[in-house]
């Protein structure tokens, strides 16, 4: 898990996603001659920070957000969430401006939050989470699982997949925001009918460690019925086990496919996790290994 490891270790708070934006296109550029098929690769200004990779002749994307949640240094020693970051105080801090590298402790509560960096943070400097990797047989556990495991699923699709677009995707966690673009591009270039959305979810009552990839029926948006039905026949005789959530809130970049002018279905599927956008994220390696071989699966026979 080499690889993955280095792609927890790289920062990217929503709006600022050039360093693994680069990191994930450089490993593309390195890897992809291995792949069955080698797909065409659209990144660079025209494409903000987002990659997308065509491979044969598509019918479904994947879609997975690279940005995570974290803090942006606002006037004196005072912090503004980006995203939805669970605030505890204590917490470590890292990030970095023009006069050097930061570590700091995070201060307050939901109502002001602050640093203690003894000098200045340079005004929108972002600052994410102090990354703590833990594994052991059954769970993995650090900073930034959500969106990193469903990075390294999208990545790992590509080394079978024949027909399809995989597309690293921005600003997720802070409102979207590069899937409309994404999307004209996709429909004008090749388009899809179907979008799977590579994302983590939640551990709840209803949803357990070890019991396989989550296909979620819905969050606070719902995806078409008949879509749904034909996806979870297939995922029925894959043999992978997988679980059913039913979630009142919560969305993704699905919310952006829902609601774009192109009839797509999408649906998302993704491990659960424990302690949700903390720096101790915490995943099932089971569901992971079933998330992995789900899309794999589907993508061959949706």
């Amino acid at each position: 898990m080499k690889f993955l490891f280095e792609l927890l270790s790289k920062h990217s708070v929503s709006g600022d996603e050039s360093e693994i934006s680069r990191f994930i296109h450089d490993y593309v550029q390195k890897r992809a001659p291995t792949w069955k098929v080698q797909p065409q690769i659209y990144f660079g200004d025209d494409f903000h920070d987002c990659l997308l990779l065509k491979f044969g002749v598509p019918r479904t994307g994947v879609f997975a957000h690279i940005d995570t949640i974290g803090f942006m240094a606002r006037y004196q020693n005072q912090l503004i969430p980006v995203g939805g970051p669970e605030i505890s105080e204590g917490i470590r801090l890292v990030g970095k401006d023009t006069k050097g590298e930061i570590l700091c402790r995070l201060l307050g509560d939901d109502e002001a939050c602050f640093h203690d960096f003894p000098r200045a943070i340079e005004r929108g400097t972002r600052l994410s989470f102090e990354q703590n990797i833990r594994i052991d047989e059954e769970f993995i556990q650090a900073a930034y699982l959500d969106n990193r495991l469903g990075v390294y699923n999208a990545l790992k699709q590509c080394e079978t997949l024949e027909n399809g677009w995989v597309i690293f995707s921005t600003y997720e966690e802070h409102g979207g925001g590069s899937i409309p673009f994404l999307l004209k591009f996709i429909q004008e270039t090749a388009p899809i009918k179907q979008a799977l959305i590579s994302d983590i979810t939640w551990i709840t009552e209803g949803v357990e460690y070890h019991k396989g990839v989550v296909i979620s029926i819905r969050d606070k948006f719902i995806p078409r019925k008949t879509f749904l039905n034909n996806l979870i026949g297939i995922a029925e005789k894959s043999g992978i086990p997988f679980q059913l959530e039913v979630e009142a809130f919560g969305g993704s970049d699905g919310r952006e496919v829902h609601f774009s002018p192109y009839p797509i279905d999408w649906c998302f599927i993704g491990a659960a996790e424990d302690f949700v956008h903390t720096p101790d994220e915490k995943v099932s390696l089971l569901d992971l290994d079933s998330m992995i071989k789900m899309y794999r699966f589907l993508l061959e026979n949706l």
